[in-house]
């Protein structure tokens, strides 16, 4: 009874009005408001208000969040080239040292190419394909590697979602792909329902991000905030920010510096990147790194920078904001670029033998010495206890992203089942009353056939073109992030589709089937339908191949459209297969047009005996009279049927895994 009470009176303690008692769960408000800030003399902290546990007896239900482990950022002489087109390398950051401690908000500063991006990139071990990095980059004593993507966060300067999704939609998504698989259930949404209140999102939690369709949309802030939150969900003890105010107004950017400031404050290291802030953003910074031509100009105590250039006589005006004289000072002047670099030079210099650059260097040996000092062991706990989640578990929750924006996209499946469904009742049309055992009906069932396969050929190939290049941003950086593996991705993304690759031929062909009065029979009309079911598939796995090889829809089609008349023209309806010349023939053998031809006219000839003769002797035409006779016309032989289905399937892999090779290819190179 004692603890109990112990317990109510703590809470009430930390409460604002200690006379009234505590707000119901429901009413509690977890967003950062300017009043949850209070100003110390080494920085700013927050109220403990917000930012401590939840009440006692909501945490021993939800249980009480693991504080972040704090992370000790260390580089030193780190040099970053760059690969050109001419297999020459371009230096773009030059030996450069620094420290990040836990619970400071550093901002890297410089004109535009001074390398404040690489640097943090190749200190974020996010540096793309051909980067080459020398030097030292230590995190808790630890050289950074792949586990750094799950114990930091990375906060893109451009904002880039599943556009279809609400909002809370994208951050359950994200918990299961970024979270630890032990985490429950509960645990994951009490996380995303808190980053939603501390961010103020929880109003806007079924509003889509984006999208064309009319629905109301984020606003820029409100999508910074929830790029914020993403990176957020694992709880990091580092994060990365690369111009985290970049289309923002004044109060959206103040607000969102305000919560970088607030989670350097509860421990965090915070390192970003940020371009000409107004004085009042860069108050709430404790260190300035400035960069220019790859080199550190100063870096130390924000306040202290001011003095450093004024003991070089370079004195800012009254009236000048601090931080655009310095980018001022450090840019390349138009029409006197070598004086600019001259200058910066001696400044870079300067810096380099100065007391601050001294007092850097000793913080840096101190953590190395300490590093030294350390067991092994320790380093290595924090890595070793994460467990990403199964790959099954990713592919299920790719699967469900991808079926919203499959629902909500209708470019991708409705208009495509609508066009179907108006061509099928036109094509079915023209054959309506037909014969089909005559003369003349053997054209026309021929002629529906070829219908059926082209239709499900042609239509839905170049309909994924567009698919890959459009998603390739978001993939290529949730890849970079360690989300998942390609072959995940895209094996979830073939699922989302594929309940729409059994609907679109079912539909079409049955349609079709019913009114060309094809051959009636359980098994003539099932073998078609799984036919033109595996025509389709094989069509998207061509298709996805394509858009994955090429990155560019018009690139995609420009090398499509040869293939595609080469397999059309060795399908056996415009050309009896026999007749192909030899240098051409080879080709045939990779066209699904000509298995599912041959497939389809076995199931309807194989067997038939009954084809009716008229004045064939007076017309000189000669007579088929049989099923077999048919099939001898177009080259086709009935006992093909299932080495054609082989075929069918074997292409459908083929595709796929070339998609997925030249998908990882196009990965690697960026």
């Amino acid at each position: 009874m004692g603890k109990k009470a112990d317990k109510t009176k703590r809470s009430a303690d930390n409460s604002p009005e200690k006379s009234e008692s505590p707000k119901p769960l429901q009413s509690t408000s977890y967003e950062l408001l300017p009043a949850d800030l209070v100003y110390i003399d080494s920085g700013i902290k927050t109220s403990p208000v917000k930012y401590d546990s939840l009440y006692p007896e909501v945490e021993e239900v939800f249980g009480v969040p693991r504080s972040p482990r704090p992370c000790t950022l260390v580089w030193r002489d780190v040099t970053v080239h760059v690969k050109l087109k001419n297999g020459r390398l371009k230096r773009l950051v030059n030996n450069v040292s620094g420290i990040a401690k836990p619970g400071t908000l550093i901002a890297l500063m410089g004109p535009s190419g001074a390398g404040k991006t690489t640097l943090m990139s190749a200190l974020a071990h996010r540096s793309p394909f051909g980067t080459v990095i020398d030097g030292e980059i230590i995190m808790n004593g630890r050289p950074v590697c792949s586990y750094v993507d799950r114990e930091s966060g990375y906060m893109h300067q451009d904002d880039i979602f599943a556009e279809n999704l609400t909002v809370i939609e994208h951050l359950t998504v994200m918990a299961r792909l970024r979270m630890d698989r032990r985490t429950s259930t509960v645990a994951r949404k009490r996380r995303v329902n808190q980053l939603m209140r501390q961010l103020s999102l929880y109003e806007s939690r079924f509003t889509r991000i984006g999208g064309l369709d009319g629905h109301k949309t984020l606003s820029g802030g409100e999508r910074k905030r929830l790029a914020f939150a993403t990176e957020l969900l694992t709880d990091p003890g580092l994060l990365f920010c690369d111009e985290p105010t970049t289309g923002l107004d004044s109060s959206s950017a103040l607000k969102l510096v305000s919560l970088l400031r607030a989670s350097a404050a509860q421990g965090k290291t915070v390192i970003c990147t940020i371009h000409q802030p107004s004085s009042e953003l860069m108050a709430h910074f404790d260190k300035l790194v400035l960069l220019a031509e790859g080199r550190i100009a100063f870096a130390g105590n924000a306040s202290a920078a001011l003095g450093f250039f004024e003991s070089l006589g370079y004195h800012c005006p009254l009236t000048y904001n601090p931080t655009d004289y310095f980018i001022k000072v450090l840019a390349l002047t138009p029409g006197s670029e070598a004086a600019s670099r001259h200058a910066i030079k001696s400044i870079c210099d300067r810096f380099a033998v100065s007391d601050v650059a001294k007092e850097l260097d000793m913080e840096i040996h101190l953590e190395y010495h300490l590093m030294d000092n350390e067991v092994e062991d320790s380093r290595r706990i924090r890595g070793d206890s994460f467990r990403p989640p199964h790959f099954y578990t990713k592919i299920m929750w790719l699967v469900y992203r991808y079926l919203l924006m499959i629902i909500r996209d209708p470019r991708v499946q409705l208009v495509r089942i609508l066009q179907k469904l108006a061509i099928a009742l036109t094509a079915g049309v023209c054959f309506l009353g037909t014969p089909r055992l005559t003369q003349a009906g053997v054209q026309d069932v021929q002629g529906a056939l070829f219908i059926i396969i082209a239709e499900n050929t042609f239509s839905p190939m170049y309909s994924v073109l567009h698919m890959f290049p459009e998603e390739f941003p978001l993939f290529n950086r949730e890849l970079k992030a360690g989300l998942y593996s390609t072959p995940v991705y895209y094996t979830a993304r073939m699922i989302a589709l594929f309940p729409g690759l059994l609907i679109e031929p079912v539909l079409f062909t049955g349609v079709v089937y019913w009114l060309a009065g094809l051959r009636y029979s359980a098994y003539a009309i099932g073998l078609t339908i799984f036919i033109s079911i595996l025509v389709l598939n094989v069509a998207i796995a061509c298709g996805s191949f394509f858009s994955c090889a090429f990155g560019s829809m018009p690139l995609a089609i420009a090398y499509l459209v040869p293939f595609d008349y080469s397999l059309m023209m060795t399908s056996g309806i415009f050309i009896k297969l026999s007749s192909i010349p030899r240098y051409v023939a080879w080709i045939r053998y990779l066209s699904w047009l000509m298995y599912s031809n041959e497939a389809m006219s076995i199931v309807q000839w194989d067997g038939v005996e009954n084809i009716t003769c008229t004045n064939s002797n007076s017309t000189g035409v000669p007579c088929v009279s049989t099923g077999d006779e048919v099939l001898m016309q177009y080259d086709f032989t009935s006992s093909n049927l299932w080495l054609d289905i082989s075929a069918l399937l074997l292409l459908y892999i083929t595709f796929h895994l070339l998609a997925l090779l030249a998908l990882r290819y196009r990965t690697r190179r960026k």
